[in-house]
C-alpha cells in the first residue's frame, strides 16, 4: 500500500480532530505530501472519521489523479493541491470546522493579535472570502489570502492550517481555535487590547526555535 505510514496518520489525526472538538462526523479534511514520492495522501470524501481505515485514505499525484485507493478523495482536494504548489515548505494540511474559528469566520473577521499564541499562524489569522466548497474559486481565495501565514479562516466555512508535518499542522489548528475562543469572549465583554506589532514580531521569531528541535 503506497504511503502506508501517512495514510495511518490521516486516520489517527482524523479521529483526534473529532475528539478535540475541531469537527464533527466527516467534516473537514486532512492531507500529507510525501516530497520523496511526490504523492499526496488525503482523507476520503463523506466518510465518518470513526469509520475511516488506512485503506480508505486516497493517494493522488500532484495534479489530483488517484494512484492508489478505491475511495473518492475529499471534495476539497483542489485547495490542498493549490497550497502544496504555492508553498513548497508545506507538507501537511488540516481543514477544520472548529466552532470558535468558524464563528469568527462567519463574522468575516480576521483574528488579530488578541493573544500571543496567534503567532502559531503569524501576527494574525487572515480571512479568505467565501466561495462554494470544493470550487476553484475557493482554492484561489485561499492562496490569495493565506500568503505566508500558517492558518487562514474561510468565510462562513471554517479554518485551514498548514505545516511541515501533521503534528505541527494539527497544533496550529488547535492553538488557533483557542485564540478564536479568546477573541470571541473578549469581544463579548468589550474591545480587546491587542499585542502590539513589535512584540508580535518578537514572539513570531521566538516560535522559530520553540519546543524540541530536530
Amino acid at each position: 500500500m503506497l504511503m502506508s505510514q501517512q495514510r495511518q496518520e490521516i486516520v489517527d489525526y482524523g479521529l483526534k480532530m473529532v475528539r478535540s472538538g475541531l469537527t464533527t462526523g466527516s467534516g473537514g479534511n486532512l492531507s500529507i505530501l510525501s516530497p520523496v514520492e511526490n504523492l499526496i495522501a488525503i482523507s476520503p470524501s463523506g466518510i465518518d472519521y470513526h469509520d475511516v481505515t488506512a485503506a480508505d485514505v486516497v493517494v493522488v499525484d500532484r495534479v489530483g489523479q488517484v494512484v492508489d485507493g478505491e475511495r473518492k478523495p475529499s471534495s476539497e482536494l483542489g485547495f490542498h493541491l493549490a497550497l502544496y504548489t504555492a508553498r513548497e515548505e508545506i507538507t501537511a494540511i488540516v481543514h477544520t470546522h472548529s466552532v470558535y474559528a468558524t464563528t469568527i469566520a462567519c463574522m468575516h473577521w480576521e483574528i488579530p493579535a488578541v493573544h500571543y499564541l496567534v503567532a502559531f499562524s503569524g501576527d494574525k489569522v487572515p480571512l479568505a472570502p467565501y466561495a462554494t466548497f470544493g470550487s476553484d474559486k475557493l482554492a484561489n481565495n485561499i492562496i490569495a489570502s493565506i500568503g505566508g501565514y500558517n492558518a487562514v479562516l474561510l468565510a462562513n466555512h471554517g479554518l485551514v492550517a498548514v505545516g511541515k508535518d501533521m503534528k505541527n499542522c494539527f497544533n496550529v489548528a488547535e492553538e488557533i481555535e483557542l485564540v478564536a475562543r479568546i477573541y470571541y469572549q473578549t469581544k463579548s465583554i468589550g474591545q480587546p487590547v491587542l499585542v502590539d506589532a513589535e512584540e508580535m514580531q518578537r514572539v513570531v521569531d521566538k516560535f522559530g526555535s520553540y519546543g524540541q528541535q530536530d
